[in-house]
């Protein structure tokens, strides 16, 4: 069994916009740790809607990178990938 190699533009750091900074802080970090820590924040903050789990509602601070009051899980990646440079 060949071991893959981690792919390295995906553990690249990437800077997060004003934004998003807000929620998974200002310091570049590679995209699997933004992803944690947006988690982390929408559950702390119990932001997962209750009927429908794969649904996100937005609070204050994800309002402006959401752009509406609920996500779907596939649409926080893209959306979230426009707040990464």
């Amino acid at each position: 069994m060949v071991k893959r190699k981690p792919n390295a533009k995906f553990m690249a750091p990437v800077t997060p916009s004003d934004e998003l900074a807000e929620v998974v802080g200002a310091k570049p970090i590679p995209r699997t740790e933004v992803t944690k820590k947006l988690w982390a924040y929408i559950k702390k903050n119990g932001l997962q809607d209750k009927k429908n789990r794969r649904n996100i509602n937005a609070d204050d601070k994800l309002k402006p990178i959401f752009k509406k009051p609920q996500v779907t899980m596939f649409e926080m990646t893209k959306l979230v990938s426009k707040h990464l440079s």
